[in-house]
């Protein structure tokens, strides 16, 4: 393992230990990936996140074909496909976290974005994120659902499953996940109450300071 890749493989690693210690990824659940050259470094199957090894991570090139290490998460799939379609993503951090998860078994706000702008910091910071319609995990059906979803974003909301994000690097994409389970916490708790939202002016104000998408 080169340099290169082992700090990549430890940026990985930090992630998955803070997602554990932020209460995001119970038991087994969840799983991470880094993209260096043309292989991605990714969480093995049945590995806590806290407990990921840079020496004991999954493999695998562009198209999913496991090079070495031990079995990747069932998930590489959704991996792969969020890496086509996320401009720059190096990182992808999928988490089972509770808010996150309960906010998927919701009916989405809009087509383009699971959540409405309840916060600037959503809109800053992660961006519009659509919700993909249910298909079983692991399965290739879930990364073509993906896949056929419009517009660019670079998270989603997994219906009845949990949040997908893509960054620049793995802390990022991890705090991206945080910013997504506190907007999702703040709209099941807002649930069935009249409640405001930024209007599509303060959203555009956002987007185009942040660099980030929000179709209004």
């Amino acid at each position: 393992m080169n340099e290169q890749t082992l700090r990549a493989a430890e940026e990985l690693c930090a992630a998955g230990r803070r997602a554990v210690d932020l209460g995001l990824s119970p038991g087994s659940s969840g799983n991470v990936s880094v993209r260096v050259g043309g292989t991605v470094l990714m969480s093995p199957t049945g590995v806590s996140l806290g407990d990921l090894d840079p020496e004991g991570l999954a493999v695998l090139d562009d198209e999913g074909t496991h090079l070495s290490g031990p079995a990747p998460s069932k998930e590489f799939p959704l991996h792969l496909e969020m890496y086509r379609r996320s401009v720059g993503a190096r990182a992808v951090v999928h988490l089972h976290s509770p808010h996150s998860t309960a906010a998927s078994c919701l009916p989405a706000w809009s087509t383009t974005s699971a959540l409405p702008p309840v916060t600037p910091y959503l809109v800053m910071r992660v961006g519009q994120a659509p919700l993909v319609p249910y298909a079983a995990p692991g399965s290739h059906q879930l990364a073509e659902n993906l896949a056929k979803l419009p517009g660019r974003f670079d998270a989603a909301l997994l219906a009845n499953h949990g949040s997908l994000v893509a960054a620049s690097s793995p802390g990022a994409a991890l705090e991206g996940a945080v910013e997504l389970e506190e907007a999702s916490r703040v709209v099941v708790a807002l649930r069935g109450s009249t409640f405001s939202v930024l209007s599509p002016e303060e959203v555009r104000e956002l987007t185009d300071r942040y660099g980030t998408t929000w179709d209004v």
